[in-house]
């Protein structure tokens, strides 16, 4: 079965690093685009990054993240990660990764992990 899970959420202070892992399941980590959304609860989702599946893995953020976060594949553990630093207290929320089972980044998503929280105190 094609399944995401997240993890390595948890509180941190401003300023602060965390890094979160997406582990794909029932596919190859390399053969799909893997973005990254964040989501404060009872508002709509925020994409904040995608890592392309191509040969130079193609990166796009946000506006509001670029320059603090990075998106990296680790094929040998089928894991997408998201590294944020510099966080601010309005990077709270939860996040989650998802595909669109495409090798490019498009906007719809078919497949979402569950999400993972992180807060950030100020």
């Amino acid at each position: 079965q094609v399944q995401l899970v997240e993890s390595g959420g948890g509180l941190v202070q401003s300023g602060g690093s965390l890094t979160l892992s997406c582990t794909t399941y029932g596919f190859p980590v390399d053969y799909f685009s893997i973005a990254w959304f964040r989501q404060v609860p009872g508002e709509g989702r925020e994409k904040v990054a995608c890592i392309a599946a191509d040969d130079h893995n193609t990166a796009f953020y946000s506006d509001s993240v670029r320059g603090r976060f990075t998106v990296a594949r680790d094929s040998a553990r089928n894991t997408v990660y998201l590294q944020m630093n510099d966080l601010k207290p309005e990077d709270s929320a939860i996040y989650f990764c998802a595909t669109p089972r495409t090798h490019v980044c498009i906007s719809q998503m078919d497949y979402w992990g569950p999400g993972t929280q992180v807060t950030v105190s100020s």
